[in-house]
């Protein structure tokens, strides 16, 4: 009888060592074995019997290993060609690739800002190409701790902030006084958060299906793909992962490290992929730019307590355009508000296209940054 209550007290008990030491001292080895510590303390309070102990231990210990300590499989990364670096001033290493103007030479290039936060693309962005060959010079980089770039150490660094301190130190980089910006998603809100800090270093902004101005003014939240797709199946070592995230996120990223984080979560993207465009459409295509995962749950929480951009978009005339698709999982609000509060601004909708309206009208899309970056008539439609 004994043993049998011990074992439970062990079982009930130890997580709470192990969550509790975690968030005074988020490393691995430390809150782990003072979880198998507590185990032994307690077995033996309760039988005061050395076999019974040492039982109790290697039966928790051993269902501990297969399931909470047992990594999952993540892949090496792999560098393609045409893939570079640009090492910042603000202790970025970042990946990027870049497509060189053709003909006549614009005076700003174009910086394409990918979603997530932390969800890369692979390659030179849809529409890149057309862009060079009207003269402009075309570039699009992984964002910190998302594909080949950067990730920290100390997970707290992932701030809107950061993101924008980077972006600033790839205009000047390039050697650019002014660039234009296309940001999907994520992108879009990043977009805003430079022009608001920035706003002498923006020519012109295209913004497709962009995330909230500032998350804040959504306490119901924007909306969500993850509803609509099944997802893989959390593995007892990803909820207890997710734990952690909320008591302290390095010790989430101590147990956790980057490259099966991001593998995972690269599972779930897929999984939800085909969940963000309309009904019946063509599958979305996948890619090896591995996600980052704690730059996406790091920076998405440090949204929620930055300033307001608001009240400086408001004084804001870079020229934008807005583009939403029809079949878009982001509240109608989310899109028309830049529109509202952004003086000189176009706002688009577009039929037949989800989330992502690249890969729903590619054709439409790479018309529509064509003709607005060049000062065209839009394409409407």
């Amino acid at each position: 009888m004994k043993l049998v209550l011990g074992a439970v007290l062990a079982l009930i008990l130890s997580p709470l060592v192990f969550f509790g030491v975690a968030m005074v001292v988020p490393v691995y080895p430390v809150f782990a074995g003072a979880a198998a510590a507590s185990i032994v303390s307690i077995t033996w309070l309760v039988t005061r019997k050395a076999p019974h102990t040492a039982g109790v231990t290697v039966v928790l210990c051993g269902i501990a290993a297969v399931t909470v300590m047992l990594p999952s499989p993540a892949p090496v990364p792999v560098i393609p060609a045409g893939v570079r670096f640009w090492d910042l001033p603000t202790g970025s290493r970042l990946a990027y690739v870049s497509e060189p103007a053709r003909g006549t030479a614009r005076p700003y290039p174009v910086i394409f800002l990918h979603g997530g936060p932390g969800t890369p693309g692979e390659g030179v962005p849809e529409g890149g190409r057309e862009l060079a060959g009207e003269g402009f010079d075309v570039y699009a980089y992984d964002q910190l701790g998302a594909g080949r770039s950067t990730r920290l150490d100390d997970v707290s660094g992932y701030t809107v902030a950061r993101h924008v301190a980077d972006l600033d130190a790839v205009r000047s980089a390039i050697g650019a006084e002014r660039v234009i910006l296309v940001g999907r998603s994520w992108g879009g809100t990043l977009a805003a958060a430079y022009m608001a800090a920035h706003p002498d270093r923006v020519a012109r902004a295209v913004l497709t299906s962009p995330g909230a101005i500032w998350k804040p003014a959504y306490p119901d939240g924007v909306g969500s793909p993850w509803g609509n797709g099944d997802g893989p199946d959390g593995s007892l070592r990803f909820l207890v992962q997710n734990v952690l995230l909320g008591l302290n996120p390095a010790a989430a990223h101590s147990m956790v490290p980057d490259r099966e984080a991001d593998a995972y979560f690269r599972e779930l993207l897929i999984s939800v992929k085909d969940a963000t465009g309309c009904p019946g459409a063509a599958p979305a295509p996948t890619h090896t730019n591995q996600p980052g995962f704690y730059v996406n749950q790091v920076t998405s929480a440090d949204s929620e307590t930055v300033p307001d951009p608001r009240p400086k978009l408001r004084q804001v005339h870079v020229p934008t355009l807005i583009v939403r698709g029809q079949c878009d999982y982001l509240k109608w609000q989310v899109a028309d508000e830049y529109r509202r509060i952004l003086p000189n601004s176009t706002f688009l909708y577009v039929p037949g296209a989800g989330h992502s309206i690249a890969n729903g009208r590619p054709d439409l899309y790479r018309e529509l940054l064509t003709a607005f970056l060049l000062g065209r008539k839009l394409p409407t439609p």
